[in-house]
């Protein structure tokens, strides 16, 4: 392995010197600095980033870390703290907890020392070992996590008033019989949106609420929706807490002859890309998911370079907005029909 001393030999100065070339740092002469240059790319000489960052104290790499990497929700996350990270020049590290305290706790110690700052989306009961695995001086951002305390500064979607707005849009549509198929057990997004779907119901005079087992899955909205179509007495709307469940629902209520919006409306939550391009387009709650990683991002790049790792700032909830597509029976949203949407 070429050192940083080869290259002092072969240019004929000293090491400080092709430290000091090769960083821009201090004062060389430009023709000392070229002939360091040359002597590195003759030796295709690459700094060691480990020893490089014990000098300057910083990796310019940050971690996220998700409960799971499956999916397109995961994925535009993915992309937008990616794009913020680039812009900033830092490198992405991303790991999942697979939902598992002691795998979430795992990853963070492997990162340990590799790394500059934290972005971690713990939705479920095992955010508690934040405060035991994440050293006290690592800047860490929180993502729809169900730990809200100053020590971390944490971004959220609305996903109550949202999973409101939802349920209500579909009351004032005239449906009475409105199910939800909530997700996974334990998740604080799955918390909130069954909260939300459950106020908007209250008082309105519609049917008690039906609330079917899911998980965040294709494959849990499918059960889900063949549970719903086997029901003596069929809900007229179903509210999926999110995307990838109501597409799972959608083809179990096609393989059950009940058509959507025809005979049952059908709506979701995140407006992934996915939910336009099914038939009928899907009506969905729209929660910006790539703005959410590049806003976490953005935060915690800010923490880096104040050095500080907490912050006494509220939580930040971050606005949703009601996508209405063909499968609710209604209208289509401004700009939906435009883009060329099938309806």
């Amino acid at each position: 392995m070429v050192t940083i001393k080869d290259v002092a030999r072969v240019a004929r100065v000293s090491i400080a010197t092709v430290s000091r070339a090769l960083n821009n740092k201090g004062t060389v002469r430009p023709e000392i600095r070229e002939r360091v240059q040359r002597a590195a790319r003759k030796l295709r000489y690459t700094p060691h980033s480990g020893a490089r960052s014990l000098i300057v104290g910083r990796t310019h790499t940050v971690a996220l870390l998700l409960p799971d990497l499956h999916g397109e929700y995961f994925s535009e996350l993915i992309r937008g703290v990616d794009r913020a990270a680039r812009r900033r020049g830092l490198h992405l590290l991303v790991s999942s907890s697979h939902g598992n305290s002691g795998e979430a706790a795992s990853a963070v110690q492997a990162l340990n020392g590799r790394i500059d700052g934290l972005l971690a989306m713990v939705p479920g009961e095992e955010a508690g070992f934040l405060h035991e695995a994440v050293p006290h001086t690592l800047p860490t951002v929180l993502l729809n996590s169900r730990t809200h305390t100053a020590e971390y500064p944490t971004l959220l979607v609305d996903d109550f008033g949202g999973a409101r707005a939802m349920t209500s849009h579909l009351l004032g549509r005239g449906y009475r019989r409105i199910a939800h198929i909530r997700g996974a057990e334990g998740n604080f997004q799955a918390e909130e949106r069954l909260r939300g779907y459950r106020a908007a119901l209250k008082g309105s005079g519609a049917a008690p609420p039906m609330v079917v087992g899911g998980d965040f899955t294709e494959e849990g909205g499918y059960r889900a929706g063949q549970v719903v179509a086997g029901q003596p007495e069929r809900p007229d709307a179903v509210f999926a807490a999110n995307d990838m469940m109501a597409v799972g629902c959608l083809v179990a209520l096609r393989e059950a002859r009940v058509r959507v919006p025809e005979d049952m409306a059908l709506t979701g939550f995140d407006d992934i890309p996915l939910a336009r391009f099914v038939s009928p387009p899907l009506t969905t709650v729209r929660a910006d998911i790539a703005t959410l990683g590049l806003r976490a991002l953005e935060r915690l790049a800010g923490l880096i370079e104040a050095k500080a790792a907490g912050d006494a700032q509220v939580a930040e909830r971050l606005p949703v907005q009601i996508v209405v597509r063909g499968s609710c029976g209604a209208q289509p949203s401004a700009g939906e029909r435009s883009a060329g949407l099938p309806r």
